[in-house]
């Protein structure tokens, strides 16, 4: 099974995608998160074109495990996808991806520009790989 992530920002929704057998995740793409449908359009062109048979969303949780303004937001960006893809939704908790995904980066050796561009993309690996790990010890 194919998985799509999505790390939602206020500004730029970073993509990672699964192999065909649900086993290990890879960056994809960066895009940018707009009023109206554009992003939607785009994610949705992603799924058909990747085979996407279910969508991985991080959900940036305060510390404390509660939502916030960001949760909320991302929960608001999902309910417009939802108008656009109609695939199964999964929530992943994503608390300190940021953080590893700028360590994965920073190994890299890319310029530090190059890496923010990226970051996104890197964070939303590191969710779905998070998920798909979490789904081999823990069928769904």
């Amino acid at each position: 099974m194919r998985y799509l992530a999505l790390d939602i920002g206020d500004e730029r929704i970073g993509l990672a995608i699964s192999d065909a057998t649900g086993l290990l995740a890879r960056p994809l793409t960066v895009i940018a998160r707009r009023p109206g449908p554009g992003s939607f359009r785009q994610i949705a062109a992603l799924v058909a074109e990747h085979g996407v048979e279910a969508i991985v969303v991080g959900l940036p949780l305060l510390p404390s495990g509660q939502e916030g303004k960001q949760a909320a937001s991302a929960r608001a960006y999902v309910k417009g996808l939802v108008e656009y893809v109609a695939l199964p939704i999964y929530w992943q908790d994503e608390r300190d991806t940021t953080r590893e995904a700028e360590a994965i980066m920073a190994e890299t050796g890319r310029s530090a520009r190059r890496r923010r561009r990226l970051q996104d993309a890197v964070a939303a690996a590191v969710i779905l790989q998070a998920f798909l790990n979490e789904r081999r010890e823990k069928p769904l």
